[in-house]
């Protein structure tokens, strides 16, 4: 068989997305009261409307922000919502055009993730590995090297010199309000996998914006079938509450 004949095009849509969870809110009740929201300082109002705008206004708040224990966590300041939030962005089609056993292919896709009143989320990526006519790509079931010539299929979520691809996470606006992370089969530079439904990333808090850059590398063989691979992944984030 020619060379040629073995050429491969990979078209990954990686754009669908579900979002799961419950939602749960605790306040402080009795049989007469509710205290929907606390505040410490010298004024503020929850909602301050004229006939065509409302706002929220506060003054001499002692503290904002985030704060935990091993069991509680709070967040702290007058202008804070008692509504749990699950914030999921996904952008990004992965086309790796025309493959040839000389060359690793790649690409990227980058996913947002926020969420709120939460005690964390697990972000998960399910579908198959590129197939064609019953043939998927061979995907590393644990971290594996990129090997140009050796099918393969696999992504992780870091920064990678071999091949040049992707980034590590971005915290929004940083690292003291933020605190997703990729799980520890998907953290390693220039080691790429794919399992149908593993769990990706990671927050064990409710966490500010991460932003995840998910890197995608893609081999052939001499001996792969020539066709046209195509998949169709969905994240999935699942809150704890």
């Amino acid at each position: 068989m020619s060379w040629k004949q073995t050429l491969v095009s990979v078209v990954l849509a990686f754009g669908s997305l579900i979002v799961l969870g419950g939602i749960a809110s605790a306040q402080s009740t009795s049989t007469n009261y509710r205290v929907d929201e606390y505040y410490f300082g010298t004024g503020g109002e929850l909602n301050a409307c004229s006939s065509n705008y409302c706002s929220k206004q506060s003054a001499g708040e002692l503290a904002v922000g985030h704060t935990a224990s091993a069991n509680y966590q709070a967040q702290v300041g007058f202008n804070t919502s008692d509504v749990p939030v699950l914030e999921v962005a996904v952008n990004g089609d992965v086309d790796f055009g025309l493959l040839d056993a000389s060359t690793t292919a790649t690409g990227t896709a980058n996913v947002q993730v926020r969420t709120y009143l939460s005690s964390g989320y697990n972000m998960i990526i399910d579908g198959p590995a590129p197939t064609y006519a019953g043939h998927p790509l061979d995907a590393p079931s644990s971290p594996t090297a990129a090997q140009a010539g050796t099918e393969q299929f696999g992504i992780n979520l870091v920064d990678n010199a071999t091949p040049n691809i992707g980034d590590d996470v971005e915290q929004v606006p940083d690292s003291s309000f933020s605190f997703g992370l990729p799980t520890g089969d998907y953290s390693i530079s220039d080691q790429f996998m794919y399992n149908d439904g593993d769990t990706v990333a990671t927050s064990n808090s409710s966490s500010g914006q991460t932003n995840y850059t998910v890197s995608f590398i893609a081999n052939m063989a001499n001996n792969t079938p020539a066709g046209k691979y195509l998949t169709d992944l969905s994240v999935i984030v699942v809150a704890a509450f």
